[in-house]
Protein backbone atom coordinates (compact mmCIF):
# COMPACT_ATOMS: atom_id res chain seq x y z
CA UNK A 1 0.00 0.00 0.00
CA UNK A 2 2.99 1.93 0.81
CA UNK A 3 5.89 2.71 -1.41
CA UNK A 4 9.58 2.76 0.13
CA UNK A 5 9.81 6.49 -1.08
CA UNK A 6 6.53 7.09 0.97
CA UNK A 7 7.65 4.90 3.97
CA UNK A 8 11.45 6.89 4.17
CA UNK A 9 9.39 10.44 3.95
CA UNK A 10 6.81 9.37 6.99
CA UNK A 11 9.97 8.23 8.84
CA UNK A 12 12.01 11.20 8.68
CA UNK A 13 8.93 13.84 9.64
CA UNK A 14 8.20 11.77 12.54
CA UNK A 15 11.79 12.38 13.69
CA UNK A 16 12.68 15.61 15.71
CA UNK A 17 14.55 18.89 14.04
CA UNK A 18 15.22 21.89 16.26
CA UNK A 19 13.46 23.46 14.37
CA UNK A 20 9.87 21.60 14.82
CA UNK A 21 10.96 20.79 18.56
CA UNK A 22 7.70 22.16 19.64
CA UNK A 23 5.77 20.32 17.30
CA UNK A 24 7.41 17.07 18.65
CA UNK A 25 6.78 17.42 22.10
CA UNK A 26 3.13 17.56 21.16
CA UNK A 27 3.50 14.46 18.75
CA UNK A 28 4.80 12.43 21.99
CA UNK A 29 2.05 13.95 24.10
CA UNK A 30 -0.07 12.57 22.14
CA UNK A 31 1.75 9.32 21.97
CA UNK A 32 1.79 9.04 25.93
CA UNK A 33 -1.88 9.74 26.00
CA UNK A 34 -2.83 7.05 23.46
CA UNK A 35 -0.52 4.71 25.63
CA UNK A 36 -2.39 5.87 28.61
CA UNK A 37 -5.86 5.49 27.68
CA UNK A 38 -4.79 2.27 25.95
CA UNK A 39 -3.65 0.67 29.22
CA UNK A 40 -5.90 2.58 31.63
CA UNK A 41 -9.25 1.24 29.49
CA UNK A 42 -7.58 -2.20 29.24
CA UNK A 43 -6.88 -2.36 33.12
CA UNK A 44 -10.24 -0.86 33.92
CA UNK A 45 -12.34 -3.22 31.96
CA UNK A 46 -10.50 -6.04 32.87
CA UNK A 47 -10.69 -5.44 37.08
CA UNK A 48 -14.39 -4.17 36.38
CA UNK A 49 -14.75 -7.95 34.63
CA UNK A 50 -12.70 -10.34 36.89
CA UNK A 51 -14.64 -8.05 40.05
CA UNK A 52 -18.29 -9.17 38.72
CA UNK A 53 -16.75 -12.94 37.91
CA UNK A 54 -15.89 -13.36 40.95
CA UNK A 55 -18.70 -11.67 42.63
CA UNK A 56 -21.25 -13.65 40.72
CA UNK A 57 -19.08 -16.91 41.07
CA UNK A 58 -18.94 -16.65 45.08
CA UNK A 59 -22.90 -15.42 44.55
CA UNK A 60 -23.61 -18.46 42.81
CA UNK A 61 -21.50 -20.46 44.80
CA UNK A 62 -23.13 -20.35 47.77
CA UNK A 63 -26.48 -19.67 46.36
CA UNK A 64 -28.71 -21.77 44.78
CA UNK A 65 -29.26 -20.54 40.91
CA UNK A 66 -32.86 -21.40 41.30
CA UNK A 67 -34.61 -20.81 44.63
CA UNK A 68 -38.68 -22.12 45.15
CA UNK A 69 -40.21 -20.60 48.46
CA UNK A 70 -43.56 -20.68 49.74
CA UNK A 71 -45.69 -17.18 50.35
CA UNK A 72 -45.49 -16.00 53.97
CA UNK A 73 -42.68 -17.49 55.05
CA UNK A 74 -44.37 -21.02 56.33
CA UNK A 75 -42.35 -23.24 54.82
CA UNK A 76 -42.30 -26.53 52.61
CA UNK A 77 -43.71 -29.29 53.54
CA UNK A 78 -42.84 -32.63 51.99
CA UNK A 79 -39.90 -31.05 50.47
CA UNK A 80 -37.86 -34.11 49.79
CA UNK A 81 -40.30 -35.47 47.03
CA UNK A 82 -40.26 -31.88 45.56
CA UNK A 83 -36.72 -31.73 45.56
CA UNK A 84 -36.57 -35.23 43.41
CA UNK A 85 -39.23 -33.97 41.01
CA UNK A 86 -36.93 -30.53 40.77
CA UNK A 87 -34.05 -32.41 40.19
CA UNK A 88 -35.21 -34.23 36.77
CA UNK A 89 -35.53 -30.98 34.93
CA UNK A 90 -32.81 -31.45 32.31
CA UNK A 91 -30.01 -28.97 32.91
CA UNK A 92 -30.19 -29.00 37.28
CA UNK A 93 -27.42 -30.77 38.78
CA UNK A 94 -28.48 -30.44 42.29
CA UNK A 95 -31.92 -29.35 44.54
CA UNK A 96 -31.42 -28.84 48.41
CA UNK A 97 -33.62 -27.86 51.18
CA UNK A 98 -32.48 -25.35 52.70
CA UNK A 99 -34.08 -23.78 56.05
CA UNK A 100 -32.75 -19.78 56.84
CA UNK A 101 -32.89 -17.35 59.52
CA UNK A 102 -31.86 -14.56 61.31
CA UNK A 103 -29.72 -14.47 65.17
CA UNK A 104 -27.78 -12.96 67.59
CA UNK A 105 -24.64 -14.79 67.93
CA UNK A 106 -23.00 -14.45 71.11
CA UNK A 107 -19.83 -15.26 73.12
CA UNK A 108 -19.38 -13.37 76.14
CA UNK A 109 -19.29 -9.65 75.65
CA UNK A 110 -19.43 -9.90 72.26
CA UNK A 111 -22.41 -10.03 69.95
CA UNK A 112 -23.26 -9.91 66.69
CA UNK A 113 -26.25 -10.53 63.83
CA UNK A 114 -25.92 -13.38 61.60
CA UNK A 115 -27.58 -15.07 59.12
CA UNK A 116 -27.90 -19.13 59.89
CA UNK A 117 -28.81 -21.55 57.09
CA UNK A 118 -29.26 -25.03 57.79
CA UNK A 119 -28.19 -27.49 54.97
CA UNK A 120 -27.81 -31.28 54.92
CA UNK A 121 -23.77 -32.10 55.29
CA UNK A 122 -23.94 -33.97 51.94
CA UNK A 123 -25.42 -30.99 50.60
CA UNK A 124 -22.17 -28.78 51.36
CA UNK A 125 -20.84 -30.33 48.20
CA UNK A 126 -23.12 -27.93 46.01
CA UNK A 127 -22.03 -24.61 47.41
CA UNK A 128 -18.33 -25.41 45.85
CA UNK A 129 -16.47 -22.33 47.13
CA UNK A 130 -17.44 -23.38 50.60
CA UNK A 131 -16.81 -27.10 50.56
CA UNK A 132 -13.69 -26.49 48.80
CA UNK A 133 -12.85 -24.00 52.21
CA UNK A 134 -13.18 -26.72 54.22
CA UNK A 135 -11.04 -29.33 56.02
CA UNK A 136 -12.02 -32.77 56.19
CA UNK A 137 -12.08 -32.57 60.23
CA UNK A 138 -14.66 -29.64 59.45
CA UNK A 139 -17.14 -31.40 57.51
CA UNK A 140 -16.47 -34.68 59.73
CA UNK A 141 -17.57 -32.10 63.02
CA UNK A 142 -20.57 -31.02 60.86
CA UNK A 143 -21.68 -33.92 59.92
CA UNK A 144 -21.21 -36.25 63.03
CA UNK A 145 -21.22 -33.53 66.21
CA UNK A 146 -24.03 -31.11 64.56
CA UNK A 147 -21.27 -28.72 65.05
CA UNK A 148 -21.44 -25.34 63.35
CA UNK A 149 -19.63 -23.61 60.56
CA UNK A 150 -18.71 -20.12 60.78
CA UNK A 151 -16.85 -17.29 58.97
CA UNK A 152 -13.44 -16.46 59.34
CA UNK A 153 -14.30 -12.72 59.49
CA UNK A 154 -16.82 -13.40 62.17
CA UNK A 155 -14.26 -16.13 64.03
CA UNK A 156 -11.54 -12.92 64.70
CA UNK A 157 -14.36 -10.55 65.62
CA UNK A 158 -15.71 -12.68 68.69
CA UNK A 159 -12.79 -14.58 69.63
CA UNK A 160 -13.67 -18.11 68.05
CA UNK A 161 -11.64 -21.46 67.34
CA UNK A 162 -12.30 -24.75 66.48
CA UNK A 163 -14.11 -26.41 69.46
CA UNK A 164 -15.33 -22.80 71.29
CA UNK A 165 -18.77 -22.76 72.04
CA UNK A 166 -21.53 -19.71 70.42
CA UNK A 167 -24.88 -18.87 71.77
CA UNK A 168 -27.37 -18.51 69.01
CA UNK A 169 -30.48 -16.60 69.85
CA UNK A 170 -33.40 -17.12 67.45
CA UNK A 171 -36.51 -14.55 67.25
CA UNK A 172 -39.02 -17.13 66.42
CA UNK A 173 -39.00 -18.94 69.85
CA UNK A 174 -41.88 -20.92 71.77
CA UNK A 175 -45.34 -19.52 72.98
CA UNK A 176 -45.87 -19.99 76.69
CA UNK A 177 -48.15 -18.38 79.06
CA UNK A 178 -45.95 -15.35 79.38
CA UNK A 179 -45.92 -14.87 75.50
CA UNK A 180 -43.65 -15.98 72.63
CA UNK A 181 -39.88 -16.13 74.18
CA UNK A 182 -36.99 -16.13 71.99
CA UNK A 183 -35.03 -19.62 71.64
CA UNK A 184 -31.56 -19.60 72.60
CA UNK A 185 -28.94 -22.34 71.98
CA UNK A 186 -25.44 -22.92 72.45
CA UNK A 187 -23.54 -25.16 69.63
CA UNK A 188 -19.86 -25.69 69.20
CA UNK A 189 -17.85 -24.71 66.31
CA UNK A 190 -16.90 -27.56 63.68
CA UNK A 191 -15.03 -25.52 61.59
CA UNK A 192 -14.35 -22.26 60.04
CA UNK A 193 -14.46 -21.26 57.02
CA UNK A 194 -12.63 -18.37 54.29
CA UNK A 195 -14.68 -18.29 50.79
CA UNK A 196 -13.05 -14.82 50.07
CA UNK A 197 -16.24 -12.75 50.58
CA UNK A 198 -16.52 -10.65 53.36
CA UNK A 199 -20.58 -10.56 53.43
CA UNK A 200 -20.24 -14.40 53.66
CA UNK A 201 -16.92 -14.71 55.69
CA UNK A 202 -18.50 -12.13 58.83
CA UNK A 203 -22.37 -12.93 59.13
CA UNK A 204 -22.97 -16.33 57.55
CA UNK A 205 -23.53 -19.38 59.94
CA UNK A 206 -23.86 -22.87 58.79
CA UNK A 207 -25.60 -25.79 60.79
CA UNK A 208 -27.28 -29.05 59.91
CA UNK A 209 -30.60 -29.05 58.88
CA UNK A 210 -32.35 -31.01 61.57
CA UNK A 211 -30.16 -28.42 64.34
CA UNK A 212 -31.36 -25.68 62.45
CA UNK A 213 -35.27 -27.06 62.27
CA UNK A 214 -35.10 -27.14 65.67
CA UNK A 215 -33.62 -23.94 66.22
CA UNK A 216 -36.59 -22.18 64.72
CA UNK A 217 -39.50 -24.56 64.80
CA UNK A 218 -39.72 -25.91 61.68
CA UNK A 219 -40.68 -29.21 62.65
CA UNK A 220 -40.97 -31.16 59.11
CA UNK A 221 -40.82 -28.07 56.71
CA UNK A 222 -37.75 -26.43 55.13
CA UNK A 223 -37.72 -22.68 54.34
CA UNK A 224 -36.98 -22.89 50.70
CA UNK A 225 -35.22 -25.25 48.30
CA UNK A 226 -32.26 -24.19 46.24
CA UNK A 227 -31.59 -25.45 42.64
CA UNK A 228 -27.92 -25.37 40.71
CA UNK A 229 -28.03 -25.63 37.51
CA UNK A 230 -25.25 -26.49 34.82
CA UNK A 231 -25.78 -23.24 32.94
CA UNK A 232 -26.31 -20.49 35.59
CA UNK A 233 -26.26 -17.75 32.86
CA UNK A 234 -28.84 -19.13 31.00
CA UNK A 235 -31.23 -19.46 33.46
CA UNK A 236 -34.43 -17.94 32.20
CA UNK A 237 -35.33 -22.12 30.82
CA UNK A 238 -34.78 -23.45 34.09
CA UNK A 239 -36.86 -20.77 36.26
CA UNK A 240 -39.56 -21.43 33.73
CA UNK A 241 -39.86 -25.23 34.01
CA UNK A 242 -39.39 -24.94 37.41
CA UNK A 243 -42.61 -22.94 37.64
CA UNK A 244 -44.87 -25.50 35.69
CA UNK A 245 -43.61 -28.31 38.35
CA UNK A 246 -44.24 -26.28 41.75
CA UNK A 247 -47.86 -25.11 41.04
CA UNK A 248 -49.40 -21.91 42.37
CA UNK A 249 -48.62 -22.43 45.87
CA UNK A 250 -44.78 -21.79 45.64
CA UNK A 251 -42.89 -19.25 44.02
CA UNK A 252 -39.62 -19.57 42.39
CA UNK A 253 -37.07 -16.88 41.57
CA UNK A 254 -33.65 -17.23 40.04
CA UNK A 255 -30.13 -15.55 40.37
CA UNK A 256 -30.87 -12.99 37.92
CA UNK A 257 -34.12 -11.41 39.74
CA UNK A 258 -32.29 -12.05 43.50
CA UNK A 259 -29.45 -9.72 42.52
CA UNK A 260 -30.91 -7.84 39.72
CA UNK A 261 -30.22 -4.16 41.28
CA UNK A 262 -26.48 -5.42 42.01
CA UNK A 263 -26.20 -6.76 38.32
CA UNK A 264 -27.75 -3.69 36.46
CA UNK A 265 -24.85 -1.18 39.14
CA UNK A 266 -22.27 -3.00 37.69
CA UNK A 267 -23.55 -3.16 34.39
CA UNK A 268 -24.01 0.86 34.28
CA UNK A 269 -20.63 1.89 36.14
CA UNK A 270 -18.79 -0.61 33.54
CA UNK A 271 -20.47 1.53 30.57
CA UNK A 272 -20.10 4.38 32.34
CA UNK A 273 -16.47 3.74 32.97
CA UNK A 274 -15.49 2.64 29.31
CA UNK A 275 -16.88 5.83 28.10
CA UNK A 276 -15.11 8.02 30.63
CA UNK A 277 -11.90 6.41 29.92
CA UNK A 278 -12.47 6.68 26.27
CA UNK A 279 -12.32 10.44 26.34
CA UNK A 280 -8.33 9.96 27.10
CA UNK A 281 -8.16 8.51 23.92
CA UNK A 282 -10.23 10.96 21.86
CA UNK A 283 -7.90 13.77 23.17
CA UNK A 284 -5.03 12.03 22.21
CA UNK A 285 -6.45 11.84 18.43
CA UNK A 286 -6.97 15.64 18.60
CA UNK A 287 -3.57 16.44 19.64
CA UNK A 288 -2.71 14.08 16.64
CA UNK A 289 -4.89 16.71 14.60
CA UNK A 290 -2.98 19.75 16.14
CA UNK A 291 0.52 18.43 15.98
CA UNK A 292 0.24 16.94 12.19
CA UNK A 293 -1.42 20.11 11.33
CA UNK A 294 1.60 21.94 12.25
CA UNK A 295 3.82 19.85 10.79
CA UNK A 296 2.07 20.33 7.38
CA UNK A 297 2.57 23.98 7.63
CA UNK A 298 5.99 24.00 8.90
CA UNK A 299 6.73 21.21 5.70
CA UNK A 300 5.11 23.19 2.66
CA UNK A 301 8.29 24.41 0.89
CA UNK A 302 8.93 20.61 1.25
CA UNK A 303 5.63 19.12 -0.76
CA UNK A 304 6.09 21.98 -2.79
CA UNK A 305 9.41 20.87 -4.22
CA UNK A 306 8.21 17.03 -4.41
CA UNK A 307 4.91 18.16 -6.38
CA UNK A 308 7.30 19.91 -8.80
CA UNK A 309 9.30 16.57 -8.95
CA UNK A 310 6.44 14.72 -9.91
CA UNK A 311 4.70 13.45 -6.90
CA UNK A 312 1.39 13.34 -6.73
CA UNK A 313 -1.52 14.76 -4.07
CA UNK A 314 -2.47 10.94 -3.49
CA UNK A 315 1.72 10.44 -2.16
CA UNK A 316 1.56 13.42 -0.20
CA UNK A 317 -1.60 12.49 1.38
CA UNK A 318 0.00 9.33 2.18
CA UNK A 319 2.97 10.15 3.80
CA UNK A 320 1.37 11.91 6.14
CA UNK A 321 -1.37 9.60 6.53
CA UNK A 322 1.12 7.56 7.99
CA UNK A 323 3.27 10.03 9.88
CA UNK A 324 0.01 10.23 12.15
CA UNK A 325 -1.00 6.77 11.85
CA UNK A 326 2.02 5.37 13.12
CA UNK A 327 2.26 7.49 16.52
CA UNK A 328 -1.32 5.55 17.11
CA UNK A 329 0.26 2.27 16.13
CA UNK A 330 2.86 3.01 18.29
CA UNK A 331 1.03 4.26 21.33
CA UNK A 332 -1.58 1.60 21.03
CA UNK A 333 0.79 -1.52 21.10
CA UNK A 334 2.84 0.23 24.21
CA UNK A 335 -0.48 0.60 25.61
CA UNK A 336 -1.86 -2.60 24.94
CA UNK A 337 1.69 -4.20 26.71
CA UNK A 338 1.43 -1.91 29.43
CA UNK A 339 -2.36 -3.03 30.42
CA UNK A 340 -2.01 -7.08 29.79
CA UNK A 341 1.18 -6.56 31.64
CA UNK A 342 -0.33 -4.60 34.77
CA UNK A 343 -3.22 -7.34 34.74
CA UNK A 344 -0.81 -10.20 35.01
CA UNK A 345 1.38 -8.97 37.73
CA UNK A 346 -2.26 -7.09 39.34
CA UNK A 347 -1.82 -9.06 42.93
CA UNK A 348 1.74 -8.19 43.24
CA UNK A 349 1.02 -4.32 42.47
CA UNK A 350 -1.58 -4.15 44.74
CA UNK A 351 0.83 -5.76 47.32
CA UNK A 352 3.66 -3.12 46.80
CA UNK A 353 1.92 0.17 46.48
CA UNK A 354 -0.14 -0.77 49.89
CA UNK A 355 3.21 -1.54 51.24
CA UNK A 356 4.79 1.98 50.18
CA UNK A 357 1.80 3.74 51.03
CA UNK A 358 0.73 1.91 53.61
CA UNK A 359 -3.10 1.96 53.09
CA UNK A 360 -5.55 -0.54 52.08
CA UNK A 361 -5.96 0.04 48.51
CA UNK A 362 -9.10 -2.65 48.32
CA UNK A 363 -11.19 -3.19 51.32
CA UNK A 364 -12.96 -6.42 51.53
CA UNK A 365 -15.65 -4.74 53.94
CA UNK A 366 -16.35 -2.26 50.84
CA UNK A 367 -15.75 -3.93 47.74
CA UNK A 368 -16.95 -7.27 49.50
CA UNK A 369 -14.10 -9.53 47.67
CA UNK A 370 -10.28 -10.07 49.71
CA UNK A 371 -8.43 -9.49 46.71
CA UNK A 372 -7.96 -7.23 43.41
CA UNK A 373 -9.40 -9.61 40.23
CA UNK A 374 -8.51 -9.59 36.34
CA UNK A 375 -10.28 -11.58 33.87
CA UNK A 376 -8.75 -10.08 30.16
CA UNK A 377 -11.39 -10.42 27.43
CA UNK A 378 -9.61 -11.12 24.25
CA UNK A 379 -12.67 -9.16 22.38
CA UNK A 380 -12.84 -6.38 24.83
CA UNK A 381 -8.80 -5.92 24.18
CA UNK A 382 -9.43 -6.08 20.50
CA UNK A 383 -12.07 -3.38 20.73
CA UNK A 384 -10.08 -1.05 22.82
CA UNK A 385 -7.43 -2.01 20.24
CA UNK A 386 -9.64 -1.44 16.94
CA UNK A 387 -11.37 2.11 18.39
CA UNK A 388 -7.54 3.70 19.16
CA UNK A 389 -6.27 2.62 15.64
CA UNK A 390 -9.76 3.90 14.15
CA UNK A 391 -9.24 7.66 16.08
CA UNK A 392 -5.78 7.66 15.32
CA UNK A 393 -6.56 7.29 11.54
CA UNK A 394 -9.10 9.33 11.47
CA UNK A 395 -7.10 12.03 13.41
CA UNK A 396 -4.27 11.79 10.59
CA UNK A 397 -7.04 11.94 7.74
CA UNK A 398 -7.68 15.72 7.46
CA UNK A 399 -3.98 17.08 7.98
CA UNK A 400 -3.24 14.73 5.34
CA UNK A 401 -5.81 15.74 3.11
CA UNK A 402 -4.80 19.70 3.66
CA UNK A 403 -1.48 18.70 2.22
CA UNK A 404 -2.58 17.22 -0.66
CA UNK A 405 -3.88 20.19 -1.40
CA UNK A 406 -1.07 22.22 -0.98
CA UNK A 407 -0.24 24.02 -4.75
CA UNK A 408 3.67 24.38 -5.46
CA UNK A 409 3.31 27.31 -7.55
CA UNK A 410 1.94 29.02 -4.30
CA UNK A 411 4.11 28.26 -2.06
CA UNK A 412 7.07 28.72 -4.11
CA UNK A 413 6.65 32.31 -5.24
CA UNK A 414 6.91 33.40 -1.70
CA UNK A 415 10.00 31.17 -0.87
Amino acid sequence: MFSPVERLLAKRYMRSRRAEGFISVIAWFSLAGITLGVATLIIVMSVMNGFRAELVGRILGLNGHVGVYAAGGVGIEDFDPLSVKLAEIPGVIAVTPQIEGQVMASRGSVNLGAVVRGVRWSDLAARRPLWNALSEEAIAGFRDDEGLLIGKTMAFKMGLAVGDRITLTSARGEATAFGTLPTRRTYRVAGIFDVGMHEYDSSFVFMPLEVAARLFGMKDRASGLEIYTADPQNIIIIRTLVADRIGDELRSFDWLQRNRTFINALKVERNVMFLILTLIILVAAFNIISSMIMLVRSKNADIAVLRTMGASSGVIMRVFLMTGASIGIIGTMTGTVIGLLFCWKIGSIQELIEGISGAELFAAEIYFLSTLPAKVDPAEVGLVITMALGLSFLASLYPAWRAGLIAPAEVLRHE
